[in-house]
């Protein structure tokens, strides 16, 4: 079953025209995928019990041994059918769990319940009682085997998708790299080319869901800020705002325009921007910008605490200001309000209620979290945003 789930993955993937799979945004389809294919367990509404009686013709043999019958011969007996609600796919009843037990009762599925039976062979009421709930315990127990290996299958879903989504997509980039290394004019739509970094030298060591819709035609080759890279600019931005808050006194006071500018002064000469000589520079009073051919590759904002309404409308300024796929940015906010806590927990909070807010990836530290934003007007077109607060007071 298992395996025909993660055939049924691949081939999801494999149906996907070239431009869909270069352009789509990767986290939104992958989870689009395990959204899709994850198995919702059986779940067992023993609350819904219900009984109903009938007369059948018992075979001599199913008697107990008290019973003196003539073999072959079938005699009236009353039944009681248990009625046992239940909710999932019914097929799910017919899988046998990694672990199982040999005498599992035997059932039948009606109309969304699951379905046993006890013939009264002069049972007390009791006795009947306690056989009905042994049987229950064993096929709750039965459906908490097959719930585990579900659990388990469901988990590895998103890494399976990811593996099979990468290799097709490093596979389609792969041949448009071949084909445009023969210098031959391309007749196919889309001129498509391998996505490309931004270098940025003197680095050293300083650091179901809806399936996604894609418009675009064709695949353009953008430039997106090494990982690495980013992580390194956003490390030497953390350890700066921390050496800010250590020494209040040196920079309380001091305006946005004075904080960013002294951040310029440990980021300019630790990267390049391009082999253009683009580098980090400034533009208006409070970003810090990385640029390549024109655009902007990374971004950060840096402005002061006043509430919710601010730190939104500053993070659709930043946004505003990028277009390409993959962009990354990060958001500086400077806290001199008392109760630093209260403002991280309100920055969490209302995050998520921004027009371009794709989802939460991770806390990298108090006070430094990361997100996963999209452009104006294409969800295909993700952001990595850093968001850090620093307290100073």
């Amino acid at each position: 079953m298992f395996e025909n789930q993660r055939s049924a993955i691949d081939q999801a993937v494999k149906r996907q025209n070239d431009d869909y799979i270069l352009n789509v945004n990767r986290e939104e389809y992958i989870q689009h995928l395990v959204s899709e294919f994850s198995i919702e367990p059986i779940e067992i509404h023993k609350d819904g019990l219900s009984v109903s009686i009938h007369e059948e013709m018992i075979p001599a043999e199913m008697h107990p041994l008290s019973y003196f019958m003539d073999r072959g011969g079938s005699y009236p007996r009353d039944v009681l059918v248990f009625h046992l609600p239940f909710t999932g796919d019914q097929q799910l009843l017919k899988v046998r769990a990694s672990t199982y037990s040999m005498s599992a009762p035997l059932i039948t599925v009606e109309q969304g319940c699951i379905c046993f039976k006890i013939i009264n062979f002069n049972l007390e009421a009791q006795q009947i009682k306690q056989e009905s709930e042994r049987t229950i315990q064993s096929l709750e127990i039965q459906n908490g085997y097959l719930t585990n290996d579900l659990e388990k299958f469901n988990s590895s879903i998103e890494q399976h998708a990811s593996r099979i989504f990468d290799a097709r997509k490093e596979q389609l980039l792969n041949k448009n790299d071949l084909i445009a290394s023969l210098g031959v004019p391309v007749r196919e739509s889309g001129n498509k080319s391998s996505t490309f970094s931004v270098p940025a030298k003197r680095t050293k060591a300083i650091a179901t869901k809806p399936k996604p819709q894609v418009t675009e035609k064709g695949y353009t080759p953008e430039p997106t800020l090494d990982a690495t890279i980013y992580a390194q600019i956003l490390k030497i931005i953390h350890d700066l705002g921390k050496q800010f808050e250590r020494l209040p006194s040196t920079y309380s006071g001091k305006g946005e325009e004075h904080l960013r500018d002294h951040m310029l002064l440990i980021l300019e000469p630790n990267f390049e921007g391009s082999a253009t000589g683009e580098t980090f520079n400034k533009s208006g009073k409070t970003d810090i910008l990385l640029r390549h051919e024109g655009k902007n590759v990374f971004i950060a904002e840096l402005k002061f605490w006043h509430g919710k309404k601010g730190f939104l409308d500053t993070i659709s300024q930043l946004l505003g200001y990028l277009t390409w796929r993959d962009s990354k940015a990060a958001v500086v906010m400077f806290v001199r309000n008392k109760d630093f806590m209260a403002v991280l927990e309100t920055a969490k909070e209302c995050i998520s209620e921004h027009n371009n807010y794709l989802g939460f990836v991770n806390e990298e530290d108090e006070g430094w979290y990361h997100y996963r934003f999209h452009v104006n007007d294409d969800k295909n077109r993700e952001v990595k945003l850093s968001v850090m607060l620093f307290h100073i007071p």
